[in-house]
C-alpha cells in the first residue's frame, strides 16, 4: 500500500489517464520501426472518467530535478517496485507556476486503489521502501529510492538483455540498471531523428520489452500514445498535441507531427 510519510500541501488534481479499453495490445521498449505484434495484453478494469486528461496543461513542464538513479513513472502508466508493490502516475495539476501529481497504488489500474497528491521533495513508502519525489513533469514523476535494498534491486543488471515477451520482461521493463537503459536508448532513433507510429497501424516493438501504439483524432489534432511492457501499461499519453513531450525507456521525444496516417516523434535526449 502506498503510504505517505510527509503530508502533501495541495489536494487539487486533474486526472490524466484516459478511459482504458478492456483489451490493449501488449507493448514493450524499442527501435524505430513499426511492426505487427500478435502478443496481446489485458489492461484490466477501465479507469473512471475522472482519469481523463485536461485539454491543455498550464505548465510548468517540470518542477524539481531528476537524479540519475531515479525511477521514472510515466503519465497514465505504472511501475513495478521492489517488494511486490507498484505505483502509477494517475493524475496531474499545474497552475502555471507549480505542479503536483496524483499517485495511486499498484502497477496497473484496479478499482478501489488508494491515491495521494504529492509535491517535489515529499517522501512516501511503497511496499516497505521509502522514496522521495524528486521531479514532477507533465509526462513523468521521478522517485528516488532512499534505502540500499531498493536501490540494489532496481539497479541490478539482468542475466540477459533479450526480451522474451510478457511477464518475463519485468527485469527489463522495471529497472534502472545502466545496461538496460543503454540497450533501450540504442533501440530508438538517434537524437534529432524521427520515430513514426502508424495511426491505428498495429504495434511498434522495441528490444527491451516495450511496445507502442498510437491513434490520432484528426478533428481535434490530438493523439493517444500507449506503451506496454511486461504486460503492464507503463504509459498512456492522452490528448497529446504537436509540441508536447513524451518519454519511453528514459528517452525523451517531442511530438512533431500528427497526420491521418501517423504520429511522428522527434528524439530530443541523448
Amino acid at each position: 500500500m502506498l503510504r505517505p510519510t510527509s503530508r502533501a500541501t495541495r489536494a487539487s488534481t486533474h486526472g490524466v489517464a484516459g478511459a482504458l479499453t478492456a483489451l490493449f495490445p501488449l507493448l514493450a521498449l524499442t527501435g524505430c520501426g513499426s511492426s505487427s505484434d500478435e502478443n496481446g495484453g489485458d489492461d484490466g478494469p477501465t479507469p473512471p472518467a475522472t482519469a481523463q486528461a485536461a485539454p491543455k496543461d498550464k505548465g510548468p513542464l517540470c518542477v524539481g530535478k531528476a537524479g540519475a538513479d531515479g525511477v521514472h513513472v510515466l503519465r497514465g502508466g505504472g511501475f513495478r517496485l521492489p517488494g511486490g508493490g507498484g505505483v502509477q502516475y494517475a493524475g496531474a495539476t499545474a497552475d502555471g507556476t507549480s505542479r503536483t501529481a496524483t499517485l495511486s497504488d499498484g502497477e496497473k489500474y484496479e478499482e478501489g486503489q488508494k491515491e495521494q497528491t504529492v509535491e517535489p521533495g515529499q517522501k512516501l513508502t511503497v511496499s516497505g521502501h521509502v522514496y522521495t519525489v524528486r521531479q514532477i513533469c507533465s509526462y513523468r514523476v521521478v522517485l528516488e529510492p532512499q534505502d540500499a535494498q531498493a536501490k540494489a534491486a532496481l539497479t541490478a543488471a539482468p542475466a540477459s538483455l533479450e526480451a522474451k515477451g510478457g511477464e518475463a520482461d519485468a527485469g527489463l521493463c522495471f529497472s534502472t540498471a545502466p545496461s538496460v537503459l543503454a540497450a533501450a536508448s540504442e533501440g530508438f532513433p538517434a537524437k534529432g531523428d524521427t520515430l513514426q507510429l502508424v495511426n491505428n497501424g498495429g504495434v511498434s516493438t522495441f528490444p527491451t520489452g516495450l511496445s507502442l501504439t498510437a491513434s490520432v483524432d484528426a478533428t481535434a489534432q490530438t493523439a493517444r500514445i500507449g506503451a506496454n511492457c511486461a504486460a503492464i501499461p507503463v504509459a498512456i499519453y492522452e490528448d497529446v498535441r504537436a509540441g508536447d513531450t513524451v518519454e519511453f525507456g528514459h528517452v525523451l521525444f517531442k511530438v512533431t507531427e500528427l497526420t491521418d496516417d501517423a504520429v511522428r516523434l522527434t528524439r530530443t535526449s541523448g
